[in-house]
């Protein structure tokens, strides 16, 4: 399969500790099988950040996702399991949240995440209802790689 990662930075090396701690999955390298979405965040974060709108293409074996050497983690749609997952990698809360998955893969939450998280924190929202509300509106997927073993088996093809 073809996993794409939209950046405004030209990098060759994978550096996970250069990535946000408070990111849907956690911390870790973010990618996606559909290619507009990655051109589109690509132009967002050049927008935003500066820089130039860059796709990097990987080539990963899909048949790995059965390995037994893997901890891997999907969610097929928008579940209260899911929203839970969210919650707890971007609450800021001490200790932080740590999962030891792997790979996991999921919708992506809707850019009013921390609204919503605030909500369901102070109660306005049970959990069906965050995962109701975080559902984006469009097709979207991503795939997080969270460890050097996860990120050995990307191999960069553009």
């Amino acid at each position: 399969m073809i996993l794409y990662h939209g950046t405004n930075v030209e990098f060759y090396e994978i550096d996970l500790s250069k990535s946000n701690r408070y990111k849907d999955f956690g911390q870790g390298f973010y990618l996606t099988d559909i290619r507009q979405q990655a051109v589109e965040l690509s132009r967002k974060r050049a927008t935003r950040d500066g820089g130039t709108p860059i796709v990097q293409e990987y080539e990963f074996d899909e048949s790995l996702l059965q390995d037994s050497s893997l901890k891997v983690l999907c969610f097929e749609r928008p579940t209260a399991g899911w929203a839970e997952f969210i919650y707890k990698n971007r609450s800021r809360r001490k200790p932080p949240f740590h999962h030891d998955y792997d790979i996991v893969i999921g919708p992506i939450a809707d850019d009013g995440v921390a609204y919503l998280l605030d909500r369901y924190e102070e109660g306005s929202y049970t959990i069906e209802e965050l995962a109701r509300e975080l559902k984006f509106k469009h097709l979207n997927s991503q795939f997080f790689f969270g460890t050097s073993h996860a990120i050995s088996l990307l191999k960069r093809i553009k």
